[in-house]
This record gives C-alpha cells, sequence and structure tokens, in this order.
C-alpha cells in the first residue's frame, strides 16, 4: 500500500492525527471564547480542559514546533505572559 505525501508528512513530523486536529483547530480559533469551547465539543470531541492540556504539551512537542512554528511561537509568547502576570501578581 502506497503511502500518501500528507501519510508521508504526518510521519516526519511525528505528530498523530489527534495532535495535528488539534494544532489546526487552534489556528483557526486563536482567542478563548464560549463559542470556541462549543467547537472543541462538536469538532474535536474533546472536553475544553483536556484540549488546553493537549495543546500546552504540544507547545513542548519539538515535531509540533516543526510542523507549526507561528503557532507554536505565538502560544508560547501567550504563556509567557500569563506566567509574568502570575509572578507580577505575586510581588
Amino acid at each position: 500500500m502506497a503511502m500518501t505525501d500528507a501519510g508521508r508528512a504526518r510521519e516526519r513530523a511525528g505528530l498523530d492525527d489527534e495532535s495535528l486536529a488539534i494544532l489546526a483547530f487552534e489556528s483557526e480559533w486563536p482567542s478563548h471564547t464560549s463559542d470556541k469551547e462549543e467547537a472543541i465539543r462538536e469538532r474535536l470531541g474533546l472536553e475544553p480542559a483536556r484540549f488546553y492540556q493537549l495543546l500546552g504539551r504540544l507547545v513542548d512537542d519539538p515535531s509540533a514546533r516543526a510542523h507549526s512554528p507561528m503557532l507554536i511561537g505565538r502560544l508560547e509568547r501567550l504563556r509567557e505572559a500569563r506566567a509574568a502576570r502570575r509572578a507580577r501578581m505575586l510581588r
């Protein structure tokens, strides 16, 4: 059975279908809204909390960075900004 170009790209990226779907979804829905939460449930079959757990792991995954460098960079900047806000609140 011949592998498609998409299949080879997935294999090289080291990401499973769920991870690819999460990255694609986050690219389409960058802001957190109640509409986004409903779409997460409907389109991905995940609870929003689980979606964000998996997305957080993908931010640290080199395969995800190779697949979507701009998205992962944006998510890292958001993570760093939240951490800086928390640190300021604790002072």
